[in-house]
């Protein structure tokens, strides 16, 4: 089979960090958001090829760092857009990329931008036991949370209903950015032929279970959906479990390091007190106060009591 990590969002809720720099390749302790992903795909024997689907804005990006890691099965599939108001949504964008990379096998789709506590071979053993289209779902825990996403119903591990993003969730079990077909349910143009929504791939599963069974893959391990610079540090606080991480490269004197910190290499930090912040490469920081804050690389700043704040060169 083959695979597609969806990595072609503009991350424009975490901008400016984001503005020239793929949400996917942000840093999450020593490793990528979308590193974890890559890696498993690349040591499954099941999968052919990776296909890592993004835009013109972010295509050097990838590449540069497909090449940096050396991954033998990831290869770049590029959409004709490069700017937020030209995408195709996801579904349409899935659609172009099968048909432009004549893909015709069995196919697993995973987004890059999701931090997931499970392996995606444990979810390719499900999809293959259950021999039909397959989703991975996850308890948020909050109906407020459960709205922004779409809502799975089940009967065993039968998908009977799905909402997406429902006004008024009926329970807190969704459906994450991780979905395998049998290439016979590679159905996107059909779906898109009848002047469906081309967005949310929750639209296509929601058409899809009418048509065949779908089956859920139910999991209780972290999952963490990167969006915002909210979900950002949580992801990291997570991946740090709480505590720092200064890489050996980095400066750091006569300076309080709190909770959740990442000091990047080249980057320095004198006379300063810092608790969940980000600091990335060659910046400098000196006689600060930083919480909840993101330095962008070769920021240098100074004298500043700072919360919540995202800083970037321009």
């Amino acid at each position: 089979m083959d695979a597609i990590v969806l990595a072609g969002g503009y991350a424009t809720r975490l901008w400016p960090i984001t503005r020239r720099r793929p949400k996917m390749l942000l840093p999450v302790g020593e490793t990528t958001v979308i590193d974890g992903v890559l890696q498993s795909l690349e040591d499954d024997d099941r999968i052919g090829t990776t296909y890592l689907s993004t835009n013109e804005a972010f295509a050097d990006e990838f590449e540069a760092h497909i090449d940096e890691m050396g991954y033998e099965k990831v290869q770049l599939s590029v959409e004709s857009t490069a700017d937020e108001d030209e995408k195709f949504g996801v579904v349409g964008a899935l659609a172009q990329l099968i048909d432009r990379e004549g893909i015709d096998d069995d196919l697993f789709v995973i987004g890059g931008d999701n931090l997931i506590g499970f392996d995606p071979s444990e979810f390719l053993d499900f999809f293959e036991e259950r021999d039909g289209p397959a989703l991975a779902a996850y308890d948020v825990g909050s109906r407020e949370k459960a709205k922004s996403y779409g809502l799975v119903e089940l009967d065993g591990d039968r998908v009977i209903d799905f909402q997406e993003k429902p006004d008024h969730p009926k329970s807190t079990l969704v459906s994450i950015a991780c979905y395998a077909f049998p290439a016979d349910s590679l159905r996107f143009e059909e779906y898109l032929s009848g002047d469906n929504n081309p967005d949310e791939p929750g639209w296509y599963i929601d058409w899809l279970q009418q048509q065949e069974p779908v089956s859920a893959f139910t999991f209780d391990d972290v999952w963490f959906d990167i969006g915002t610079p909210e979900s950002y540090f949580e992801t990291v606080e997570w991946k740090l479990d709480g505590g720092s991480l200064i890489h050996p490269d980095a400066t750091v004197e006569n300076s309080e390091i709190g909770d959740t910190v990442h000091v990047m290499a080249g980057a320095e930090v004198t006379d300063s007190s810092l608790d969940r912040t980000i600091v990335f490469p060659d910046a400098e920081v000196n006689d600060c106060d930083l919480d909840e804050t993101i330095l962008g690389e070769d920021v240098h700043v100074e004298g500043y009591n700072m919360s919540g704040s995202l800083i970037i060169n321009r």
